[in-house]
């Protein structure tokens, strides 16, 4: 500003600027007495106490998350021609708001969403397949190449604009024209993905302590039952026509193997075959005759295998005996056939052991059905307690209760209802246990990935290997590393601290989301191709200051909202208007028309019929003809449940909104990381005419009749309150009582909510 001859602008009133601050952090204008709380409170604090309300508010967290669903470009359909929905895709939308209701450290949110699958947050690869995706396939395998090619720059691109402010799109078919990026590093970079499939498929859930103690209670109750069974099993007759009564065939939920009481300082499991791919087990439970878990890691238990599959975060040794069940907290050998044993702290006289492939129900695979259980004083004398002789083979039709055929009335009807309880059981913990299924991608491991001569699937040239951008230093990847792996070593590098890129990146987004343009003014592109920063030290001084306090957003929005520079006046004056007319050193605050999702929600808040309901599906606004191809029609009428905050709106790819569709938002079909901000003839005559728009202005009469009582005075007095936090002025006021008395109350509200003041953030 001194180097232009300008200043900074006073600090606006008070009513200016708590209005202000709820429209940038919450997309609402403060309620009346919300705006009254700040106003008369004279603390000298006030502000700062202000600042930090807004920012606890849940209603951050659903303002915020617009944002970056832009940058994701986020949508609930496939786009293309079928244009299909995607009714569990929500999910994502839902994890986004709560990370940033709960300040996620951002490094962790980054990480979550490249590889969340890794570390039980499935949920956040959801930004990974949130784009566009043609199902319908062609028999040329040309166009079905490219249509896959395109699927991957979809996640290729996004990743590298949304982190690290990177057109690495443009190096598909050649070498970047303006940054140092190779063409063999955007192939490197999809080497990454190539595993990663548009799709559904079912989270993993983290269950409050309640919901665990739960869960806990009835697994030691199903133990006991389960026990209780086993005796009656042993005591039924030894043959049915001759036959020899078989234990149920293993399951991949759980197995119970009880045995005469054995003195042990070791257990042995030695597999043989598997139901298909690598033996897995999520825990290892053996139990001494006082019901305690003797393999427990916290019991001092110790477990070796005879290999283990490496790259695999969510599947090591340590998960045999942590206490914790499911895929996500499992083991898995490196064949189909080894062993895996745990020593005990002291010999211990075990009788009961129980084991599982995944306790969550989420997966079929991998489980063993040939095995031989053992014990041992020395870890090499061995002694076989149990094994699988005795069950019935996997998938044998005969009758696994055949064996009440063989007791008695009393017995059998025991045993009945036991096996009636522990199916009972077994619904109830996977009715807690199991997640919904979302739309978050599938995962599988890739073949090579080479690099294509011109970005043409059919000429493809060497093979690379999956990595990140050359100039920065590589990965260190094998050609056919881990799917998962590839993805958890570039979720490290991106969110490293050493990454100049990713906290820049962020910190000029939130700039961005509060001032309305950033200091670089490409949030997306920080490049050769991009803008240079108006402030560099500043940016790198709040990149630094957002790693120092623990990458959260929270802080470094709490340091902009608190500085004189967000408090300033949005006023103009003559010599600030002729040198720096889009305010980018920000002599004053800009003002800006406020998007389309603001404009909607706060005419909801106004009238009092906003719906505050979070979470959950959104809510439609066209109708839904399903056939092959969908099509959708605007809705004519509206209700309550129209009528939550547009955040929780069904997005639909290449459909808007009837009325507010024409304020630029986006379609979902590309990254949008800043709005245009048109003016068209459109806008005003949808915010004018539309049937929303006239049912809103009668709502809004009903309620100053319901606030303010019959008197136009009143009325027109707590309406300027509800919409702009203020007092009408002596004119505004005889201009309103003309108008009223002229054309009536419904029509002066229906003008009201078509007001600039209204509209726009000052």
């Amino acid at each position: 500003m001194k180097e232009k001859g300008l200043n900074p602008s006073p600090r606006g009133d008070r009513a200016t600027l708590v209005r202000r601050l709820y429209l940038v952090a919450h997309g609402l204008p403060p309620t009346p007495e919300q705006a009254a709380d700040f106003e008369n409170d004279s603390s000298p604090d006030a502000w700062s106490k202000l600042v930090d309300r807004v920012l606890d508010s849940p209603r951050f967290g659903e303002r915020l998350a617009r944002h970056w669903l832009d940058v994701a470009r986020f949508a609930e359909s496939n786009g293309f021609e079928t244009n299909r929905e995607r009714p569990n895709a929500y999910h994502y939308r839902d994890y986004v708001i709560d990370s940033f209701n709960s300040d996620k450290p951002y490094d962790q949110f980054v990480k979550e969403q490249i590889a969340g699958d890794a570390i039980g947050v499935d949920v956040g690869t959801g930004f990974l397949v949130a784009g566009p995706y043609d199902i319908v396939k062609s028999p040329d395998i040309s166009l079905t190449l490219m249509q896959r090619q395109d699927e991957l720059a979809d996640m290729v691109n996004t990743t590298g604009t949304a982190f690290l402010g990177l057109t690495l799109g443009c190096a598909r078919c050649h070498n970047h024209k303006f940054d140092p990026i190779l063409q063999k590093d955007y192939y490197s970079m999809q080497a990454i993905f190539a595993g990663v499939q548009q799709g559904e498929r079912p989270m993993s859930r983290t269950l409050t302590p309640e919901q665990k103690r739960e869960v806990e209670t009835l697994r030691v109750a199903m133990g006991e039952w389960e026990e209780e069974v086993h005796a009656l099993r042993e005591r039924a007759a030894l043959a049915v026509e001759g036959e020899p009564v078989l234990r149920e065939a293993v399951n991949t939920l759980s197995n119970l193997e009880s045995f005469p009481p054995a003195d042990a300082r070791f257990v042995r499991f030695t597999f043989n075959t598997t139901s298909g791919g690598e033996a897995c087990i999520d825990e290892l439970e053996i139990y001494d005759a006082d019901g305690r878990n003797v393999a427990l890691a916290s019991n001092g238990g110790i477990p070796t295998a005879s290999g283990s599959l490496q790259g695999y975060p969510i599947h090591k040794i340590e998960h045999l005996n942590n206490g914790l069940f499911g895929n996500n907290q499992s083991w898995i050998a490196n064949a189909t056939s080894g062993w895996v044993a745990v020593e005990f702290p002291k010999t211990s006289r075990v009788q009961r052991i129980r084991w599982g492939r995944d306790r969550d129900g989420q997966f079929t695979d991998r489980l063993i059905t040939d095995y031989v259980l053992e014990v041992s004083l020395d870890g090499t004398h061995w002694k076989v307690v149990t094994s699988s002789a005795d069950r019935q083979p996997v998938g044998d039709q005969r009758n696994p209760n055949a064996f009440l055929e063989r007791l008695d009335r009393s017995s059998a009807d025991r045993a009945r209802e036991l096996l009636g309880e522990i199916e009972s059981t077994k619904a109830k913990i996977a009715a807690l246990e199991t997640a919904p299924t979302a739309w978050i991608g599938n995962f599988s491991q890739p073949g090579e990935t080479h690099r294509l001569y011109r970005g043409d699937p059919m000429a493809p040239r060497e093979a690379v290997a999956p990595d990140a951008l050359t100039v920065t230093g590589s990965l260190g990847l094998a050609m056919n590393e881990p799917e998962q792996q590839r993805r958890v070593r570039l979720a490290e590098w991106i969110a490293s601290p050493e990454n100049p890129l990713v906290s820049r990146v962020m910190v000029n987004r939130l700039w961005h989301y509060t001032f309305g343009t950033g200091i670089v003014d490409t949030p997306s592109d920080f490049g050769g191709n991009g803008s240079p920063p108006t402030h560099p030290e500043l940016l790198d001084w709040m990149a630094h200051d957002f790693l120092k306090h623990g990458w959260s957003i929270k802080h470094t929005l709490r340091e902009i909202l608190n500085s004189n520079t967000f408090q300033q006046s949005g006023k103009p004056w003559k010599k600030g208007l002729a040198v720096d007319a889009d305010s980018r050193f920000l002599w004053r605050f800009p003002p800006r028309r406020a998007e389309a999702e603001v404009i909607r929600d706060s005419i909801l808040s106004v009238t009092g019929a906003l719906e505050n309901r979070v979470g959950g599906p959104g809510f439609y606004l066209l109708n839904v003809d399903r056939e092959n191809v969908v099509h959708y029609f605007p809705k004519e009428e509206t209700g309550p449940e129209e009528w939550r905050r547009m955040v929780y709106m069904f997005k639909i790819r290449q459909e808007q909104d009837a009325v507010f569709g024409s304020f630029d938002c986006p379609d979902g079909n590309q990254v949008t990381p800043s709005r245009s901000s048109s003016t068209t003839p459109l806008q005003a005559l949808n915010l004018f005419n539309s049937r929303f728009i006239i049912q809103q202005s009668e709502l809004l009469a009903k309620r100053l009749v319901e606030d303010v009582g019959a008197t136009s005075e009143a009325q027109i007095a707590r309406a300027f309150d509800l919409l702009y936090g203020r007092a009408p002025y002596g004119i505004e006021i005889e201009d309103s009582l003309a108008f009223i008395q002229a054309e009536g109350l419904d029509a002066w509200c229906r003008a009201m909510l078509n007001t600039n003041e209204l509209l726009f953030i000052f």
